[in-house]
């Protein structure tokens, strides 16, 4: 009897010992349908970044789409638990006052069209920041976590 009840109390222990490291990790687990729609958004934002050598009102309505798709994923992030980084990014690629993606199309439709060498170190620039996310999300690693830290407050 009393070796079943120390069996029980260690696999009471272990069990305990389990669920607070997994509680302790302040971080989201890996999330499909967040992979997915970053995915989703990287491809539309590089598609329509290499469009900004034409007018912007040509592309206007996909612009505007794509925001959309980014407040809605923006709005789903805020609300996972423990995903304070992944929010803060979001937030950062989707400020117009900004230097990543909101503020690339706010400069585009004010200019109506862009350079060819800032459409290209923009499209360089969003497309890693969007790399980063998506690494984050599959990873959710000390490294990736880190360098999506670096760029949060280079754009803070």
């Amino acid at each position: 009897m009393k070796k079943l009840n120390f069996k029980l109390a260690s696999f009471l222990i272990l069990i305990s010992l389990s669920l607070a490291s997994c509680t302790s990790t302040k971080t989201a687990l890996f999330d499909q349908y967040s992979y997915q729609k970053t995915t989703e958004i990287k491809v539309e934002t590089i598609q329509l970044l290499n469009q900004a050598n034409t007018p912007f009102t040509t592309q206007k309505e996909k612009v505007q789409s794509l925001l959309l798709n980014i407040e809605k994923l923006t709005e789903y992030e805020k609300n996972k638990p423990n995903n304070e980084i992944t929010f803060a990014m979001w937030q950062v690629l989707n400020d117009k006052e900004k230097n990543l993606l909101a503020g690339f199309f706010k400069i585009w439709e004010k200019k109506g069209i862009v350079s060819p060498v800032f459409q290209e170190e923009s499209k360089k620039q969003i497309s890693d920041a969007l790399d980063l996310l998506i690494q984050y999300e599959i990873k959710k690693d000390k490294e990736s976590k880190e360098l999506l830290l670096d760029l949060i407050n280079l754009n803070s």
